[in-house]
This record gives structure tokens, sequence and C-alpha cells, in this order.
């Protein structure tokens, strides 16, 4: 039985809803579904978890959908700041081995705003995707991939996105939604976050100096730590990891040559991130 099929034929007290992060996938699957599929897109509750650190750029995006869809995007929240947790979780910093802020600002709230329902749950990994990742655990809830089974890959993605609200602007320096300081970026978009959203570069250089000060009280003195956990990524701190993209920048290369396309059509055709580079599911779809 195809997807559509099952979710017509769920029981009546059966919740359909689907995740948003302000990523190309999920906004595309949403519009997906409501220009295919408008007896599902009827069903559907539209969520968005909000850590309260995500990019401008997210929330225009949301808006521009919003207003598509007809429809309310629930935001979702843990009901406390990141640097709340940040210090339920003794100062030590989310990491790819260390997801705290993924289940406690995303996965709980979701959690919690479905219950004990039986839920279909929406999810746009796409067929050209080879990609796991955390969609719930929970017995009540089913996960549907309708992008999977109808085979629609990232140039369709991004073709949905161009012809109805757009795509949205971080992609422009950015690869994936997701919070100002996601630990999953590149070098060379932090670069981007200091250039886009200085103010934002700077919160980001102070979370950090602050979770790397250990105070011993038998020394009464501060020792800077640099590594996993106590800086965003395990190459170094943001001023070193800036400074290495930075430099890459103006290192002249071979095959470099002047790019005269869009960036939008440049997007069509980059590559997706690794497997062991792909940030939560629920983040960043």
């Amino acid at each position: 039985m195809k997807w559509h099929e099952l979710a017509l034929n769920a029981d009546k007290n059966t919740r359909h809803v689907l995740g948003l992060s302000g990523g190309k996938d999920s906004t595309a699957l949403a519009i997906y579904i409501r220009d295919h599929h408008p007896e599902i897109s009827e069903k559907m509750e539209y969520f968005f978890c909000d850590t309260g650190a995500e990019l401008e750029e997210v929330y225009e995006i949301l808006d521009k959908l919003e207003a598509y869809l007809g429809k309310e995007i629930t935001r979702l929240s843990s009901g406390k700041p990141f640097e709340h947790w940040l210090k339920m979780y003794d100062n030590y910093l989310p990491s790819p081995r260390q997801r705290w802020c993924t289940l406690t600002m995303k996965i709980k709230p979701f959690e919690k705003f479905v219950g004990d329902d039986p839920v279909i749950s929406y999810i746009g990994i796409r067929a050209d995707e080879n990609r796991e990742g955390y969609i719930s655990k929970k017995p009540t809830i089913k996960a549907l991939f309708p992008f999977v089974e109808d085979g629609i890959v990232r140039e369709d993605v991004f073709q949905t996105l161009e012809n109805t609200i757009g795509i949205p602007k971080y992609y422009e320096w950015r690869s994936r939604s997701g919070c100002y300081f996601c630990f999953f970026q590149r070098q060379n978009e932090w670069l981007g976050l200091k250039r886009r959203h200085p103010d934002r570069f700077e919160e980001a250089k102070r979370i950090e100096r602050e979770v790397s000060q250990r105070k011993f009280d038998w020394l009464k003195t501060e020792v800077e730590e640099c590594g996993q956990g106590y800086t965003w990524h395990q190459s170094g701190t943001l001023d070193e990891i800036v400074e290495r993209a930075e430099e890459k920048e103006k290192t002249p290369t071979l095959s470099k040559k002047k790019e005269t396309r869009k960036w939008q059509d440049l997007l069509k055709s980059e590559l997706d991130d690794d497997p062991e580079d792909q940030a939560c599911l629920i983040c960043s779809l």
C-alpha cells in the first residue's frame, strides 16, 4: 500500500503531523503534500521546534510557508533557553556524539506535543539519500517517507521551492538549517556566520569562551581546555576555525575558476553531507 493510501485509510483518531525545521526538505514536503494530496494536507498538523537560537532566515521561510499552506505552524519549545540547558549538562557543549540539545530542545517537546495519541509522522528524507536518524521510538508513532516512495530527489526539492515560496536565503552561505551555533557547521559556514550575522558569531564565541574555563578550587586558577565539549568544533576555537577558512579563501588553486551561475543553481549540483557529518533529522530536514 502506498504512503498516501496508508494515510487516507488511517483511523479517524490518528493524528497526522509534519515537523518543519526551516530546511529545504521538510519545507518542500509540506508544499508537495499540499499541492498533490490536499486531502492529507487538510488533516495535517505542522509544527516547528523552536530553540530560540535559530537564524532570522529560518523564521522568514516559516512565515512564507505558513501563508502558502494557509494553516498555522505550531511553535513548540522546551520552555527554557539553550544556556539554561547548557548549565544542566554541566557546561558541556553538544557535539556529534553528545547531541543533548536535539534530545532536550527538539525531540522531547515533539513527544510531549503528540503525547500517547496514535500519530503518523511525515518525514522529508529523499529518494536519493542514504540517511538515518532519530524519528521516534514511541510505538504510537508511525513514520511515512513520501519522497522516498515517490522518487523525489534533491533537484526536485529545489525546483518545488523555486516554483513556490523560494529557497531559504541562508543556503547562500550555509548547507543546513538549525541553530546559529550548530556544531555540524563547516569551517566556511562559521566564516559565513561571522560575515552575515556578526552578533550571532560573537555570541557563539562568548558561550565557547565561558565553557572552556574550568576552575579548580585547590589551585585558585583557571585552565583553558580545547576539544570536544569545550569548543563548538573539535579542531579548535571559533577564531582558529575562521582564520583557517579565511586562509583557504586566499589560497589559489588550479581548479579554481570564476563561477557565473546563480547560487540557487549551484545548490542543485552540490552533494549532501557525508553520512557521518549529517545533522539530526528533526533539526535539518
